[in-house]
């Protein structure tokens, strides 16, 4: 009797199982299409409070172009700030230091607080073939995962270097789990005059960053959902 009782609930936990995965699969395809649709289009309300930002630092000219659109920025709009640069990336996180410490002797000792510093695993190495590359992209995605999961960030602000894909494809899906919402700034890197970075080009077609911007008139003619922001340097 309990054998019979038994196959005879596992038989129905099976069954909802079945008609249980149709029903989510459509609802997460239902909510990822919501998350395009919705991704870009301006915030109903403005915040009174500050957003938590997370900045994408990359090696060599990265950084100093990140750096010089950090001081555009309004600072108490965009608090608390994460600067993630790649493990291996031992200048830009210094950079950052350097810029937010700036900050405290003009702004003062509060100013402290609102700036933490992370590093997260490189997807590829300068050099490194695409085959190996898979898996050190999948481990830098499980990391970026963490990382997102830990800030919550609500702004994202990348500029090309390949750390920023796995962070961003990391929000986006807790966006489609509908555990976070972060808005995307993409701004490319002012060194791509004629075609996107490999970064850029992924997030652009998968349609992944909210907005998109470009330094350069000639790309923004051949990309036409990117946004045309003159010269940022």
């Amino acid at each position: 009797m309990d054998l019979h009782a038994g196959a005879k609930m596992g038989l129905n936990a099976a069954a909802a199982a079945f008609y249980a995965f149709p029903v989510l699969i459509s609802v997460l395809t239902v909510r990822f299409f919501y998350v395009l649709w919705h991704s870009g289009q301006p915030v109903s309300r403005p915040r009174a409070t500050g957003l938590r930002c997370l900045i994408v630092l990359g090696s060599g000219g990265h950084t100093a172009e990140m750096m010089n659109i950090l001081t555009t920025l309004q600072k108490d709009r965009f608090t608390p700030r994460y600067y993630v640069a790649a493990l291996t990336d031992n200048m830009s996180l210094q950079k950052a230091q350097v810029y937010e410490q700036s900050l405290i002797q003009s702004d003062g000792a509060k100013t402290a607080e609102n700036a933490h510093f992370m590093q997260i695993y490189r997807s590829r190495e300068v050099g490194q073939s695409y085959i190996t590359s898979i898996a050190t992209t999948l481990l830098a995605t499980l990391h970026a995962m963490w990382l997102v999961i830990r800030i919550r960030p609500q702004v994202i602000f990348c500029n090309g270097p390949g750390t920023c894909f796995p962070l961003c494809v990391s929000a986006f899906l807790l966006k489609v789990l509908g555990l976070g919402w972060s808005s995307i700034f993409y701004i490319e890197s002012i060194a791509r005059v004629k075609k996107l970075s490999l970064s850029g080009l992924l997030l652009y077609k998968l349609r992944i960053a909210d907005q998109f911007f470009v330094q350069w008139p000639q790309l923004q003619h051949k990309y036409p959902r990117a946004c045309y922001a003159g010269r940022l340097m």
